[in-house]
């Protein structure tokens, strides 16, 4: 099989919030990782993992275990009040398909449960986006892991990044990111195949977060994002 690495996004109905409080935010990052599987999640061990989580204030190693069978292979991720990213790899014919669709799905009825609604919560189903071009590769993660700056300085598309050093701590505190993992940050490690990541863009933790800079640094507001959002 053709390994396929895909973009998937997706934003809440008429472009509403869909994390509301920190529990949300938890939530969608366990499914991160209970979702990615093939098989289905267990009642009594989502049950179970979910009553560890209200326990937590970060995701941890799971203590659980049940046989895994991958449907992606997680590159980046980066989560707003309103919308996700996520880059990933295919590990099998269909799988970013399936992945999102359980993902959202899954969320779905914890939000509505939680905040008592009903109903649709994001705007139909993900956008799954073909990454087909080197340059899309290259500057996908940059761009994912940008995206928390909308809550830091909200023009910094159109006008660039004005202050760079200040805009990158920003990013690398903020906890719904996959950046803190990258950058050699323990946040929520056990969604990433950070290896395959690092072999597939020919980096490092160091290396990464210097090639991050940099493209904060050479960013002016010129990037063209279509396709991108």
């Amino acid at each position: 099989m053709e390994q396929h690495v895909f973009h998937i996004l997706n934003r809440g109905v008429e472009k509403r919030k869909v994390f509301l409080v920190k529990k949300d935010y938890l939530r969608f990052v366990h499914n991160l990782y209970d979702f990615n599987n093939q098989n289905n999640v267990l009642f009594s061990y989502n049950r179970r993992r979910m009553s560890e989580l209200r326990r937590m204030s970060e995701l941890r190693p799971p203590t659980i275990e049940q046989t895994r069978n991958e449907l992606v292979d997680v590159f980046c991720w980066s989560l707003l009040p309103n919308h996700h990213h996520i880059l990933s790899q295919e590990k099998i014919e269909g799988g970013a398909s399936v992945f999102s669709q359980k993902l959202t799905g899954g969320y779905t009825m914890h939000f509505n449960l939680c905040h008592q609604r009903s109903g649709c919560l994001f705007q139909g189903k993900s956008k799954i986006i073909l990454v087909s071009s080197d340059a899309h590769f290259l500057h996908l993660p940059f761009y994912i892991l940008s995206n928390p700056l909308d809550l830091f300085q909200l023009d910094w598309r159109e006008r660039g990044i004005k202050n760079p050093k200040k805009a990158f701590e920003f990013l690398e505190n903020y906890q719904w990111s996959a950046l803190p993992d990258l950058i050699g940050k323990e946040n929520f490690p056990e969604v990433l195949n950070k290896n395959l990541f690092y072999e597939l863009f020919n980096t490092n933790e160091k290396q990464f977060k210097k090639d991050f800079i940099e493209w904060f640094k050479d960013y002016d507001g010129e990037f063209n994002f279509n396709g991108l959002e």
